[in-house]
């Protein structure tokens, strides 16, 4: 049975500004994450 996720946590990102949401690999260190993706923190002006 999958899970539903729902009521995660959501931040916008630095370059892009498109809205994303918590990942498991970003479990700690969430507070810390300002990009969407790699290429937005390759890419951040």
């Amino acid at each position: 049975m999958a899970h539903k996720k729902v009521n995660l946590p959501e931040k916008i990102c630095a370059t892009c500004g498109l809205a994303f949401t918590w990942r498991k690999k970003w479990e700690k260190n969430w507070d810390n994450v300002k990009y969407c993706s790699e290429k937005c923190k390759r890419n951040k002006t």
